[in-house]
């Protein structure tokens, strides 16, 4: 039986729950009788509470590469962002053992490093994003492809012992693509434990050696990524081929 120095990352019990706000308009009947009177429609603020992760438990062993499946809104960037450390439990807990590289969403591949760190991987990460002359002017002046090549070539090269990606593996052309999945590649045979979501369920297949499938906030199934991607492609109803391999 595995010990809990076998494990990376100890997901227990998760359940993680926020309030958001958003304004609606009156009944459809009282805001037509307020135009015919030439008053105007009052909105109203609402609260909702989001249960977004629910009682979610796993466990994933040093170099191991996991794939989460599932629709939007099924809870992986929340699961991702609470492995990160970003956002706290509401319930449960979550142990992670190693250093930890992100890649999040745009721009977060940048948290979490000292600028003497990022400093002493200067000639690496500006020679991976291949930016040019570009790397050298004010990032307000990056393209959101630019941006996104740069985040990825920060996190890939902090030399991580667990590596987070959430829908970042798409930045750039096709010849960065092919570059950042050999990278990718080689993380993975450098026994380095990733954790990936991605809508590419040819990504998933490809890189991944565990995948899990979540839907509305909990863990649905966990097994192979092959069984996994066709659970979920079951579940969605519908077939494989290039375009539902490539964004589902």
């Amino acid at each position: 039986m595995p010990s809990d120095s076998d494990f990376a990352i100890r997901v227990e019990d998760l359940s993680i729950r926020y309030r958001t706000t958003y304004e609606t308009n009156a009944t459809l009947m009282g805001a037509l009788r307020k135009v015919g009177r030439g008053e105007r429609s009052e909105k109203r603020r609402k609260v909702r509470v989001v249960e977004a992760v629910k009682d979610v438990s796993f466990d994933v062993t040093h170099g191991t590469v996991l794939g989460i499946v599932g629709s939007n809104g099924a809870g992986k960037s929340t699961l991702m962002r609470a492995l990160a450390g970003i956002l706290p439990p509401t319930e449960g807990r979550i142990t992670v053992q190693g250093r930890v590289s992100t890649l999040l969403a745009l721009g977060v591949g940048f948290n979490g490093f000292l600028m003497d760190e990022i400093a002493s991987k200067y000639d690496h990460i500006t020679e991976f994003a291949e930016l040019g002359d570009f790397i050298d002017m004010p990032m307000r002046t990056y393209s959101s492809g630019m941006y996104g090549r740069l985040a990825f070539a920060v996190s890939v090269n902090m030399d991580p012992d667990i590596l987070l990606i959430d829908e970042a593996l798409s930045a750039g052309d096709a010849k960065f693509k092919e570059k950042s999945s050999a990278k990718m590649k080689e993380l993975c045979a450098q026994a380095r434990t990733i954790v990936v979501v991605s809508h590419a369920l040819g990504t998933i297949q490809e890189l991944c050696s565990d995948a899990i499938w979540m839907n509305k906030g909990e863990l649905i199934e966990r097994g192979t990524p092959q069984d996994i991607t066709a659970s979920y492609l079951r579940y969605l109803k519908v077939g494989e081929s290039a375009i539902t391999m490539e964004d589902v």
